[in-house]
């Protein structure tokens, strides 16, 4: 289980985050919701360990969580990968740091649980849609098949079909695979509809936690409440279901 307990961060003067908690099991899913600029991005690079704790904790199963590899999803789906290899090579990528052989069987029903064509992994970065170079950025995630995995606003760069059916298919495979999962987004419809808990983050501090239900019903903050009534007002909650 991820836990995070009481983190802080400063960068200089300011305080990106401020005693956050939060956690996350096995099988679960946590999104970190909040306009720009609340400190959602500063908590991923936290958790993989990319910038310094100024106070406060980060764990696995009360150990590092560098030691369980944990796999991250960005935002913009093509910037990931170098785009002079091919995607078969970037999602092989893991597999080699870790000294492990691939597995085409698995990969071939990655792919097809992902409804991706195999043959479009010999493509380089440029040679496929955003929805596209999304999925093989989630199928170079899961390869490795690990505990945690940290999504950067997976679902921003897609269109409104591409969106629905790429977060279905992430909930899918959690199912099948039990991985814990992170999503920070500004997309509260999404957040609501696939997530076991919401944090409400704002100017780097936790708002409020609670069950999609809870907050779509009674957010517990005025902020939270000028969130739910943004996302109502702007059909994003309806959307989703």
């Amino acid at each position: 289980m991820l836990e995070i307990k009481g983190v802080s961060v400063k960068r200089g003067a300011l305080v990106a985050l401020k005693d956050i908690s939060l956690s996350i099991e096995l099988g679960k899913t946590v999104a970190v919701v909040g306009e720009s600029g609340a400190g959602k991005s500063t908590l991923i690079a936290a958790i993989l360990g990319l910038i310094a704790l100024s106070g406060g904790k980060i764990t696995w199963a009360g150990g590092p969580v560098r030691g369980i590899r944990p796999a991250l999803v960005m935002q913009e789906p093509r910037a990931a990968f170098n785009p002079d290899l091919s995607l078969r090579q970037s999602v092989s990528e893991p597999l080699k740091a870790q000294k492990l052989p691939v597995d085409t069987k698995r990969l071939a029903k990655l792919c097809a649980g992902l409804e991706l064509a195999p043959d479009l992994l010999d493509r380089k970065p440029g040679q496929v849609s955003i929805g596209q170079a999304q999925r093989v950025g989630i199928l170079r995630a899961l390869i490795t098949t690990p505990p945690l995995i940290l999504f950067d606003e997976p679902l921003s760069a897609l269109d409104a079909v591409t969106q629905k059916r790429t977060a279905q298919l992430i909930a899918d495979l959690q199912r099948q695979k039990g991985f814990a999962a992170l999503i920070v987004t500004h997309d509260l419809g999404y957040a609501c509809a696939f997530s076991d808990e919401i944090a409400v983050l704002r100017a780097g501090s936790v708002e409020e936690t609670s069950t999609p239900t809870a907050f779509v019903n009674a957010p517990e903050t005025d902020y939270g409440r000028k969130l739910r009534d943004a996302a109502v007002s702007l059909g994003a909650l309806e959307r989703a279901s």
